[in-house]
């Protein structure tokens, strides 16, 4: 299912000024949730040994796809889905994003799912011994995001002085002046709550420099297939 936009902690923060932050909000929703299907309790002792961490249900059944593959406090998830995406596109299998969970770290792989035949795991590691953890049914355990594989080596990074731009660094400076004085006349106040510049897509002088700014995103669920047969799934138009 596509990410969920909004976090429970996000709407507890005062006056939910969080949600005025318009990266966190984008980067809820910048891929798609595998949900679980078993509740079930994660105990580690501390120790490497497959042993070492124990599963368990309140009815005494297998915790559905999870087990204690790997050891060293490694809780993996078997996702029984072979995925698919268009040639040239890997998928980033990772956390769900903002939703951190106490106790315990979702890791994150890189899976070329434009040819394998293989399913992956997804796999959280226990950070704390001998405090139970719980996962609940319906809980995200994974967020997939497609990435093109060779999109990251075609960036070339350089370090530049601000100043080599004298238009960037004079919108700059009118941002930071009007940040401070912002956040002088309101102390306590977080700069989101007030300041929505960002939110609105411009410049503190009102100018706007892009045409598709977005306050939202909006993911396609995925669709069944009444002619597939097998378990194939498309994370992507061909």
């Amino acid at each position: 299912m596509p990410a969920e936009r909004d976090r429970d902690w996000i709407s507890q923060t005062d006056h939910r000024f969080a949600k005025r932050c318009l990266p966190l909000m984008l980067a809820n929703q910048s891929g798609w949730w595998i949900l679980n299907r078993s509740s079930f309790r994660a105990v580690w002792n501390g120790r490497n040994g497959r042993d070492d961490l124990v599963l368990s249900t309140a009815a005494g059944a297998e915790p559905g796809w999870a087990e204690s593959h790997f050891g060293y406090g490694v809780i993996t998830f078997s996702i029984p889905v072979l995925f698919r995406t268009p040639p040239g596109y890997d998928l980033l299998v990772r956390g769900p994003a903002n939703l951190p969970k106490d106790g315990v770290q979702a890791l994150e792989g890189l899976v070329e799912a434009d040819w394998s035949a293989a399913t992956f795991t997804m796999n959280w590691k226990m950070t704390r011994a001998f405090e139970p953890i719980q996962f609940d049914v319906g809980e995200p355990i994974c967020m997939i995001v497609p990435q093109r594989r060779t999109e990251l080596e075609e960036f070339a990074p350089r370090l530049l002085a601000l100043s080599d731009d004298a238009g960037l660094q004079g919108r700059h400076q009118s941002w930071s002046d009007s940040r401070a004085g912002f956040l002088r006349e309101q102390p306590g106040s977080d700069s989101y709550a007030g300041q929505l510049h960002y939110f609105r897509g411009e410049d503190v002088d009102g100018a706007k420099h892009v045409d598709d700014h977005r306050l939202r995103r909006s993911l396609r669920p995925f669709t069944p297939d009444p002619t597939e047969t097998e378990t194939e799934t498309e994370t992507g138009g061909h």
